[in-house]
């Protein structure tokens, strides 16, 4: 329900975000993110988020156990507990989400859990949170 006077996610967050299947090689999201200048990839699978994978989680998880990019695969190192809101959740309560888990991003659904967005720390007029 949109309570008056509020503001919603759908109006921050950044719309038309590039994704990432989980079958797709390491490789192939290094560049793509290096392409498209992001550090975070929503990865999807049958039109639902099944896991994030960042630039950090390429680091971290591939090059520091020193996995082949090339036969390594998003599903292999993304991580899969991924935290959402929806569009329609008011900004300070997905500013106060991402304070909670300690998160500085936080995927956008709609009310078929399909991904709409991605909202940021940055994104948020919040203050004090």
């Amino acid at each position: 329900m949109e309570r008056q006077g509020t503001q919603q996610v759908r109006d921050v967050m950044t719309r038309d975000v590039e994704t990432i299947e989980p079958d797709a090689t390491l490789q192939d999201a290094a560049q793509m993110m290096e392409a498209l200048d992001v550090g975070p990839l929503p990865v999807v699978e049958d039109g639902l988020v099944v896991g994030m994978l960042t630039d950090r989680d390429v680091i971290a998880r591939s090059v520091g156990d020193a996995r082949d990019p090339q036969t390594t695969t998003v599903r292999d190192i993304m991580t899969t507990d991924v935290v959402s809101c929806f569009e329609d959740d008011d900004v300070t309560e997905a500013a106060h989400l991402m304070q909670q888990e300690q998160l500085k991003r936080l995927v956008v659904l709609n009310k078929d859990q399909e991904l709409v967005g991605i909202v940021s720390l940055a994104d948020l007029p919040v203050s004090g949170v």
